[in-house]
């Protein structure tokens, strides 16, 4: 009987490389028979997923192809059966190694879809319940909450607002960017085309704070922005966290040298609009946690880091504390005094601090997630809060009417990363409406024009 030359060479190979079992049984001098059953029987060595070295792979060094071809020149010295026996061992062993190494590849490569990230995750809402829209208010309503760069507004632009206005059934707006002295002037002046639509309230420099004199001349500029035609003064969210004083220090909200400004706004009978801090959770660290993180990853320079702002529980407070030391001022907390998520600590403050009142601007997200306790608090507290939206966006009020006005359940916010979760309507009676739409506003307020929510 004649062998090929690369039958012998296969053999050759199988005998001095085989299986590890193979060669450790023919080292310690166990018979042939019994090399060839271990080679088999060896669960540790046939399998590449029980072993903990790296899995060859077609090609690799570690490849026993290489070790078939090196062992090629070595004299065959055992039967042809026991070299056929091995060889069909091996090649075996190789073949549903490679098998299996090729199936969990497949297992572990991440089909596309899953490969989104929560930034990138929309899911399509599949629930299928009564939906009822809303796209205009039922009652005419005050937006105690606009800004526009009246300016900068021609007379168009002017006009296709006011039509957007009366198809949301919005009778007047609030321009909390009205400026001062003469920006305020020119921009009453830019929207007079509209009698009693438009209502501004002054803005406060807080620039030379520490010099002698401020709090008087604030307030002589405040009592001018008045005769002029402002309605109300209004204090962005800088005082507090970013402005500081001639010596560079930070300006607390309630620093007794702003308190002419505040008592002036009470003599003059007009409320003062707030916005002081931010969510409390850009103070939290931006970890899993965090429930604003979707927010934050977006906004990153909303980030609070402690070394460059104080706490938000500092700052809040000091708000608070301001609305205590001027009770004959009337206040209106921006937001909620972003404290929608903790309504009943909202409600206690409510009802410590008489002349504090609320603001819903950019916070109907809070109140949409907690339907039941939301309606009974906006219930309670029907006299201290107001209609507002903050910057303008004409379908974005209807998400406002829909959580107000119907008891729909399970449907979307207008903003994704300030609410990842859904809505749910609140179903408020027809005179805890029009207290929050415009009755407040009327009495708050001063120069409404009251015919404007007549019927």
């Amino acid at each position: 009987m004649s062998w090929s030359t690369a039958t012998v060479r296969r053999h050759r190979s199988a005998f001095h490389t085989g299986t590890p079992a193979l060669a450790r049984a023919r080292e310690s001098g166990v018979p042939q028979r019994r090399r060839v059953a271990a080679a088999a029987a060896s669960p540790r060595d046939a399998s590449p997923l029980a072993s903990s070295a790296p899995t060859p792979t077609l090609g690799s060094p570690t490849f026993p192809t290489r070790s078939f071809r090196a062992a090629s020149a070595r004299p065959l010295s055992f039967p042809a059966a026991s070299a056929r026996a091995v060889s069909f061992v091996a090649v075996s062993a190789l073949a549903l190694s490679f098998v299996a190494v090729s199936a969990l590849a497949a297992a572990a490569a991440p089909l596309a879809a899953q490969d989104v990230t929560v930034v990138d995750y929309e899911p399509r809402n599949t629930l299928v319940v009564p939906e009822n829209p809303v796209t205009r208010a039922k009652f005419p309503f005050v937006d105690i909450h606009g800004h526009q760069r009246a300016t900068r507004m021609s007379a168009a632009d002017v006009d296709r607002l006011v039509a957007e206005m009366d198809e949301l059934n919005m009778a007047v707006m609030v321009n909390l960017s009205g400026g001062s002295g003469i920006s305020l002037a020119d921009g009453l002046a830019n929207m007079a085309g509209h009698p009693g639509r438009f209502v501004f309230f002054a803005n406060t420099n807080f620039f030379g704070v520490g010099e002698p004199g401020w709090g008087e001349e604030a307030a002589a500029q405040l009592e001018e922005d008045v005769r002029n035609g402002a309605a109300g003064l209004k204090i962005f969210k800088g005082l507090g966290m970013a402005d500081r004083d001639t010596d560079g220090n930070r300006i607390a909200v309630d620093d007794p040298r702003l308190a002419p400004l505040w008592d002036k706004a009470g003599e003059l009978g007009i409320p003062v609009l707030i916005h002081t801090a931010d969510p409390a959770e850009f103070w939290q660290p931006h970890d899993r946690h965090n429930e604003r993180w979707l927010e934050l990853r977006l906004r990153p320079r909303r980030i609070r880091p402690p070394d460059r702002f104080p706490p938000f529980d500092e700052i809040i407070g000091e708000q608070h504390d301001l609305f205590r030391n001027h009770p004959n001022t009337n206040f209106i907390a921006a937001h909620l005094g972003w404290l929608g998520h903790d309504l009943g600590r909202l409600g206690r403050l409510l009802d410590e601090i008489p002349n504090m009142y609320v603001g819903l601007g950019a916070v109907v997200y809070e109140l949409g997630r907690q339907p039941r306790f939301a309606r009974q608090w906006l219930i309670r507290y029907q006299d201290r809060v107001l209609m507002g939206k903050d910057s303008y966006n004409q379908e974005e009020f209807h998400t406002y009417f829909r959580v107000f006005e119907t008891a729909d359940d399970y449907f979307d916010y207008y903003r994704r990363y300030h609410a990842f979760w859904q809505m749910y309507g609140l179903d408020l009676p027809d005179e805890v409406l029009r207290k929050i739409y415009y009755e407040n506003a009327l009495k708050l307020v001063p120069g409404l024009d009251a015919s404007l929510f007549e019927g």
